[in-house]
């Protein structure tokens, strides 16, 4: 395992740019000038001069709060400082010494791991003499720095590397086979609460706040002999309905979770049932070219009979017509009833989503199928399929040699997609097909 660095401090210190910073990445946290922007914590990978390490951005903590949101963020901090081997706890030079950060010194004094006292933004010489206020904390030493412009930023982590714990010798290469599952859908949908059952405990801020989640967080863990990469996404919202600056880059980071996922889980209210919003999520995750599988929660505040699971079905097919393939589960994250079987879809479609056919055995499987319906002609001749192969996985995409590509209709590269779906057993992932000139 890395050893664990946790950033941690009063809201709007600046550690989503301190964050950014050492995991070289302008865009893994939300950067924005509102207190609060990040409230979940956010890992990343960071490395200084070959050590490498796992790096923890978290939300805000304010020791005296009473609101539940920031008593949520406190307890989030918690849990970081309880992950982390060492803990850099930033101060705002501009602020001063607040009373929050005497009470946050005073919990970390109990703490028994090294703890770097880091003074952000302190762009000059003006800043720096200020700095020296923080030394009526008692510690022995700080590390004046600016994150945004990265003075000072260096020295802090050539002492942060000697603290480390030592490298595992027996450290393996980071594994590239799990399985990446990001969570998606509306705000309040439960969707932390899935993550939280299936972590089975309190990896992320469970609040019935609309948007609660706004980074993308990611979670690796083991389920029996599989291993996998959960993404919990922020709530995507319409665009009409998206004021805030915030909420916007909350909608980025979910797209952007879309693109680093192998399995989507589409979460979609019971009780509110299929929407056009859920339509449009499942649009992006479509076009991102991801394996879905669509996840009715609140089951459990259902009223029932033998049709409803039938008619519920007939609904959300007829709503996303353009991904009948995905497989659909009813579920209820509060009570945890059939979460399990989120799993056993999850395992069955990323084997498709991965699987790769040789060309061999495709040409075998399409011929009769072509030859019982070959393409449209063109200008009067025969559009002959010289041969097909499958160019790529993650998802299933081939790729058709004819004498005239511009000439295949959508409905017939519809039907194309049908048949490889049941010819070679890709039923429940999204198929690409395209189509090139034949060489002479």
């Amino acid at each position: 395992m890395k050893p664990v660095i946790a950033i941690i401090g009063r809201p709007n210190v600046g550690k989503s740019t301190l964050f950014n910073r050492l995991v070289r990445s302008r865009k893994k946290a939300i950067v924005i000038d509102e207190p609060g922007a990040t409230r979940d914590r956010n890992y990343g990978e960071g490395e200084w001069r070959g050590r490498s390490f796992l790096l923890i951005d978290t939300g805000g903590f304010e020791p005296v709060s009473t609101e539940k949101i920031l008593i949520q963020m406190r307890e989030q901090t918690m849990l970081a400082v309880e992950e982390a081997d060492v803990i850099l706890f930033l101060l705002d030079v501009r602020d001063g010494l607040t009373t929050s950060d005497r009470e946050i010194a005073r919990m970390l004094r109990a703490v028994e791991k090294p703890v770097f006292y880091t003074v952000n933004k302190t762009d000059g010489p003006k800043q720096e003499a200020l700095s020296y206020e923080f030394y009526g904390l008692g510690v022995e030493k700080i590390h004046p720095i600016s994150a945004q412009h990265g003075l000072g930023v260096a020295e802090l982590l050539d002492d942060v590397v000697e603290v480390l714990p030592p490298p595992d010798e027996e450290e393996e290469p980071e594994e590239e086979d799990r399985i990446r599952l990001a969570v998606i859908g509306k705000p309040n949908v439960g969707k932390s609460s899935l993550v939280n059952r299936i972590l089975g405990f309190e990896r992320a801020i469970v609040n019935p706040i609309p948007g609660t989640t706004r980074d993308a967080v990611d979670t690796a863990f083991e389920r029996g002999d599989r291993k996998y990469v959960l993404i919990d996404t922020a709530g995507i919202r319409r665009k009409a309905k998206v004021s805030l600056t915030l909420e916007k880059y909350s909608v980025i980071q979910a797209i952007k979770a879309l693109g680093r996922c192998d399995v989507a889980l589409l979460l979609i209210d019971a009780v509110e049932g299929i929407t056009e919003q859920d339509a449009k999520i499942a649009g992006l995750a479509l076009e991102e070219g991801r394996a879905v599988i669509i996840v009715v929660n609140k089951w459990d505040a259902i009223e029932k009979d033998n049709a409803t699971v039938g008619e519920y079905v007939r609904k959300i097919q007829d709503t996303l017509k353009f991904m009948d393939f995905a497989p659909i589960l009813f579920v209820s994250a509060l009570s945890g009833q059939r979460v399990a079987r989120i799993f056993e879809a999850v395992d069955g479609v990323y084997e498709q989503y991965t699987r790769r056919v040789n060309t061999a055995l495709v040409n075998d499987a399409l011929r009769a199928v072509i030859t019982r319906n070959p393409p449209p002609m063109t200008q009067g001749r025969a559009n002959t399929v010289a041969y097909v192969t499958q160019a790529a996985i993650r998802p299933p995409t081939f790729i058709f040699f004819m004498k005239d590509p511009k000439g295949v209709h959508f409905s017939y590269q519809r039907f194309l997609v049908n048949q490889i779906r049941e010819t070679l057993g890709f039923g429940q992932v999204p198929v690409r097909v395209f189509f090139k000139r034949k060489s002479k």
